[in-house]
């Protein structure tokens, strides 16, 4: 009664300073209104710098495919009308998703010689998405988006002109709104059906109030957004997501298939004559996103006729909260890669109830054409959840799966042709050790365009990939792996000073491979690597974006935190600083904590000291041309070891991490003592507001789009499983929102207005904010209008960076000196 009892008052008191905190900040008012603007030039310049252009592999490896990007989008293509339904983000002019990135040039380029031809045919400032080769390797279609509709094109290493395949408008809501089929002539298209009409109207007077209600279910949820919220919204959802499949010859010719539908996947079989479509139905739910409504998985032929239900799941309102609870029925329905039409599913063998003990935790089945007979048992997994199976032939498969509370992570060798022959434990280890990591196995595409194990040797040997994490930091490498004797060898390991991955196996045989090398001061480039005569071609020049940071000077570090947890980061620091002849900076510490079962796993290095330094609008590496050095990612690790759990003692290793890191680098002369600042996005945001309630290292903070107050995200959040009336004192003690009293450094708050984020609501910064002006702090609240849980608009991202850039000049590089105060932990607030 005594827990109760304490439970009850914590939730009474978090509820009256909620209601007292937005009493005090809306009875102040706005304090400032200004408009956009602009950071110093020499930011400015960088956040501006061309993008490099992202390279798609043909699937023969005979082409590239460039695809150059035009920078930030402005507010005008941000602030378009958004829909926000069942965790879906419209844009009801396009019917297509209001928050992306679009390509807007293409260009070919031929491997054997290196030779580029431009894509032809396309319309002035094009955006594309969904870049898509289809299986021969010589065509790739895409979906280019107008002012009021989505459109399919296509173009061909032939010709180099892009062509209308048809006047269809797409809806693209559910990804890729188009699929090729293997003939290679023609493509699966969710189209917007022809005769819908117009939306739904608004709703100006309602019919009635709206009414939820739970009759005794346990039905927890994570703090999902954007949610359906009444019948118009249930309408509209239905409006915009219902599509109508159809199939698009490459000559515009035209087929409905089946009826239109919530179609959320549209796959052909990989021999073309089946089509898988999984079709989201009624009842809608307002507490889950649409992920979690029904869904309906059946297998059409290609005249769209229904042949096979694979599952009519029902809502899911009720799976538990405990990691790796999963709805029970089938799930994870898909084609088998290496077979013509076989449909593959897992069912949960534990009720989908991560949380109860169990014999077994999940079945692979499988069923192939013409879906008749009985499903074959592929594999159980008895003590892990299903992750994924990748597929090779009859005689090799590899089921992998994982289970969250010990970390663990298996994968076993299972023969699909012969499903009672006793599947081979490949790995077994914790997926928290990076170290022990074999690898993931390398992978080629079929004729089919399906993508299976790459093997040489008659089916005798694998090649598994990896980033090759180490005590010097990520050095990506090759093996080949022996299915019999289970024996490696190691092809290929990423050498100093560069920074080597493996793109993909170019030819088994000849041990050909492609990569994609940088350097601290080379960009990534691509190259061909003849592993048998040791020799590097060079494939793409791409030049360096940001030449300004050619000087910068780089360095991973390491050091320990007080009770001996081996610690990490990137040091970064001005062209030509020597901290001898220059003395210390004013330093910027950007960080972002994680939670580890194992103190052995939270001190493995996690980064490369190789790796080319690419300044993107939201890094810290900015300020380096303000006179500023950086330490990007300094290990915030968060432990605990066998029956605790991390966040139990979140506040003190915190603090101890971000002392040992400040120690660091005052011990190496880089950074003044009196001049450091914290800054963090999302949970890096929820850590910076700690810091500045628990302890004096900083001078102020920056804090991205976070979340404040733990009580507004009761059933759980990061890995905390525990749900808010299991562990009260962990979510108020975590919560610096409880403990806004005791920050006495300068924070500066930033969120965007339409964050969907699960738990970062805006009313998490606003109510932040609240309390801190409530109580005297000296903090600063801005909220971007249009801008969700990462920040789009060029305008946007400019304010931003000016607003850190006053922040930290004001509270830190030219703040008077103080001495660094004792940085014991604070002690949380009580009731």
């Amino acid at each position: 009664m005594a827990g109760k009892s304490l439970a009850a008052a914590r939730v009474v008191l978090c509820l009256a300073l909620v209601m007292l905190v937005s009493s005090v900040a809306m009875g102040q008012g706005n304090d400032t209104k200004i408009g956009y603007q602009m950071p110093p030039e020499e930011i400015a310049s960088l956040i501006d710098a061309p993008w490099t252009p992202s390279v798609y592999v043909s699937p023969y490896r005979d082409w590239m495919l460039l695809a150059s990007w035009p920078g930030l989008p402005p507010m005008a293509e941000v602030a378009q009308p958004e829909l926000r339904l069942a965790g879906l983000r419209i844009n009801p002019r396009t019917n297509g998703p209001s928050r992306g990135w679009n390509a807007s040039g293409l260009t070919f380029k031929r491997m054997s010689d290196g030779e580029e031809f431009a894509v032809t045919g396309l319309p002035e400032e094009p955006r594309i998405t969904n870049i898509t080769w289809a299986p021969d390797g010589e065509q790739v279609a895409f979906a280019l988006t107008t002012d009021d509709h989505i459109e399919l094109w296509v173009t061909d290493t032939k010709s180099r002109v892009a062509r209308r395949v048809s006047d269809l408008h797409l809806n693209a809501i559910y990804g890729s709104p188009f699929e090729w089929v293997s003939d290679n002539t023609s493509l699966l298209v969710r189209s917007i059906p022809t005769d819908r009409g117009d939306p739904p109207p608004d709703q100006l007077v309602p019919d009635g109030p709206v009414i939820q209600q739970n009759l005794g279910r346990v039905a927890p949820a994570r703090t999902y957004q954007d949610l359906l919220e009444n019948a118009h919204d249930e309408a509209l959802f239905e409006y915009y997501a219902t599509s109508q499949i159809v199939r698009v010859t490459l000559d515009g010719k035209v087929s409905k298939l089946g009826a239109p539908g919530i179609h959320a996947y549209v796959g052909p079989s990989p021999d073309g004559k089946f089509i898988l479509v999984e079709t989201i139905h009624r009842p809608f739910s307002y507490t889950v996103p649409a992920s979690r409504f029904p869904l309906r998985s059946v297998i059409w032929d290609m005249k769209g006729n229904d042949v096979y239900e694979v599952a009519d799941l029902p809502l899911a309102e009720e799976i538990p909260i405990a990691f790796g609870s999963v709805r029970e029925g089938r799930r994870s329905i898909a084609w088998r890669a290496d077979a013509d039409a076989t449909v593959y599913w897992v069912e949960a063998q534990d009720g989908g109830n991560a949380g109860i003990e169990a014999d077994a935790r999940d079945r692979v089945f499988m069923l192939e054409a013409p879906f008749t007979g009985e499903p074959t048992t592929l594999f159980t997994l008895a003590d892990v959840r299903y992750s994924g199976v990748t597929w090779g032939d009859d005689d090799l498969a590899f089921v992998s799966g994982w289970w969250w509370s010990n970390r663990n992570v298996k994968v076993w060798r299972v023969w699909p042709g012969k499903p009672d022959k006793e599947a081979v434990v490949v790995q077994d280890r914790s997926f928290e050790d990076r170290y022990s990591d074999p690898g993931t196995p390398v992978t080629s595409y079929t004729r089919q365009g399906t993508r299976v194990m790459m093997t040489a040797d008659d089916g005798r040997t694998i090649f598994l990939s990896g980033e090759g994490a180490s005590p010097e930091g990520n050095r990506p490498f090759l093996d080949a792996y022996n299915l019999e004797t289970k024996e490696t060898e190691r092809l290929f390991r990423s050498e100093a000073p560069y920074y080597e991955d493996v793109v993909t196996l170019i030819d088994a045989e000849k041990r050909l491979l492609m990569t994609r090398r940088e350097s601290v001061t080379e960009p990534p480039n691509y190259f061909v690597r003849d592993l048998i005569n040791d020799e590097l071609t060079k494939k793409t020049d791409f030049p360096h974006p940001t030449p300004e940071l050619a000087d910068v000077q780089k360095e991973l570090i390491r050091y320990e935190r007080a009770d001996g947890v081996q610690l990490t980061a990137t040091l970064y620091t001005p062209p030509g600083y020597d901290a001898e002849k220059d003395g210390p900076l004013p330093m910027l510490m950007w960080a972002y904590p994680q939670e580890y079962k194992s103190a052995d796993a939270a001190g493995q290095v996690t980064d490369s000291p190789y790796r080319f330094i690419r300044v993107a609008w939201y890094s810290p590496l900015l300020w380096l041309v303000r006179g500023y050095a950086v330490l990007d990612d300094p290990s915030m690790p968060i432990i605990g070891e066998g029956d605790e759990e991390p966040n139990d003692t979140y506040v003190e290793q915190l603090v101890s991490s971000a002392q040992a890191a400040a120690d660091e680098v005052v011990r190496r002369g880089v950074a003044d003592p009196d001049r450091l600042a914290i800054g963090g996005h999302s949970y890096g945001a929820f850590m910076t507001a700690n810091l500045l309630a628990h302890s004096d290292i900083y001078r102020a903070g920056i804090a991205r789009s976070g979340a404040y107050n733990r009580t507004l995200t009761p059933f759980g959040f990061q890995s905390e499983e525990r749900n808010f009336w299991e562990a009260p004192e962990v979510y108020f003690t975590m919560s610096p929102f409880m403990q806004a009293d005791q920050i006495n450094e300068p924070i500066l708050l930033i969120h965007g207005e339409a964050d969907n984020n699960s738990g970062t609501y805006p009313l998490q910064s606003e109510r932040f904010f609240g309390a801190l002006k409530g109580l005297g702090a000296t903090a600063r609240l801005v909220m971007l209008p249009h801008e969700s849980h990462g920040y789009r608009a060029r305008e946007s991202v400019m304010h931003v960076m000016w607003e850190m850039s006053e922040w930290l000049d004001q509270y830190v590089k030219e703040a008077a000196p103080m001495s660094l105060k004792s940085n014991e932990v604070a002690p949380a607030a009580t009731n």
